[in-house]
């Protein structure tokens, strides 16, 4: 089977076995994969990592069930499968040790990859594989920053990243307002036509904080969708007003900014709970909704398997709005 693994930077597309599934394993035949912010970090080695440097990246991806192990019952040959993002966080509290897919564990830029049948849930027929593979990291991550969420209620987001797409597609489903913020007019027209009520340029409005206090009457937002750390926490902060938002700490995109004054803190009365990404029984009650409340996942682009190195580089470039797939044939 062809696989990838990096070297010196670089991926480097290998000929290598294709794993045979061990008792309680499922081996799938990935059809699709697609790419988020913690792969270029990985790839460049800017990411916290538990595994050797040459491991298959990605961690997101849909498929078929190729063949299944001894003790298998979830699945048989022939289904259609996506992996949950945390192989072994199946529910409840997040546990105390995770192996992260290209991190920890090797990911799934591959045409096969073998993991217990534990680490899958079922695909919908509703869902194809590039959408599907859009889901595992951003959409359950958006989806558990949302836990909650009220009609009526008013979710911030930030940027036009997977997340903040996915966030702000689940909000308006679930009623919300969304005020969005972005760094151009052509960005600004997308998030508009997904749903966005209002969208800031924080380009132009640098304390955009002040800007989604003045479009929601003063009150400020209920829910904020926080990705971009250091750069933007500040901001999310005024904000938040000082009616006890809650802020769903999901990222760092923004590597610097200003300190946080704890009296701001303090006055904002909000909750700040870290997200990261969440269970398979997330990722279940995710795909339950949308089986009812269907979405259209925003791909920017897709890109063959024999050009993975061009779909990172287009990753990279940060000139995209939605998700990058790789599909595999």
């Amino acid at each position: 089977m062809r696989v990838y693994r990096p070297e010196a930077g670089s991926l480097v597309q290998r000929e290598e076995p294709t794993p045979e599934p061990r008792r309680g394993e499922v081996l799938v035949r990935v059809r699709a994969t697609s790419l988020n912010y913690r792969d270029l970090l990985i790839l460049d080695g800017d990411h916290f990592a538990t595994g050797s440097g040459s491991l298959i990246p990605l961690s997101d991806a849909a498929g078929e069930v190729a063949a299944v192990g001894e003790g298998v019952t979830r699945f048989k040959a022939g289904d259609r499968v996506l992996n949950a993002f945390h192989s072994d966080w199946i529910a409840g509290r997040l546990p105390g040790t995770l192996t992260g897919y290209g991190n920890g564990q090797d990911g799934w830029l591959a045409e096969y990859r073998a993991v217990g049948g534990h680490a899958l849930v079922a695909l919908p027929d509703s869902l194809s594989y590039e959408q599907g593979a859009t889901l595992p990291c951003a959409a359950v991550t958006a989806w558990t920053s949302l836990g909650g969420v009220k009609p009526g209620e008013v979710v911030l987001t930030l940027g036009t990243g997977g997340v903040s797409l996915f966030a702000l597609q689940l909000a308006k489903q679930h009623g919300a307002r969304v005020v969005a913020t972005t760094s151009s007019a052509a960005k600004a027209a997308k998030l508009t036509e997904l749903g966005a009520d209002v969208v800031i340029d924080y380009t132009a409005t640098p304390e955009w904080g002040k800007a989604v206090l003045d479009a929601t009457g003063g009150r400020g937002a209920d829910r904020i969708v926080e990705v971009g750390g250091p750069g933007t926490f500040a901001q999310s902060l005024v904000a938040a007003g000082t009616h006890h938002a809650d802020i769903a700490l999901v990222g760092f995109v923004g590597r610097s900014g200003p300190p946080v004054d704890f009296m701001d803190l303090f006055r904002s009365g909000a909750t700040i709970r870290k997200i990261w990404v969440g269970s398979r029984e997330d990722t279940e009650d995710l795909l339950r909704w949308l089986a009812v409340r269907p979405l259209e996942p925003v791909v920017d682009s897709v890109f063959p398997f024999d050009d993975a190195g061009a779909a990172f580089e287009r990753f990279r470039s940060r000139r995209n709005l939605g998700k990058v797939v790789v599909t595999v044939p």
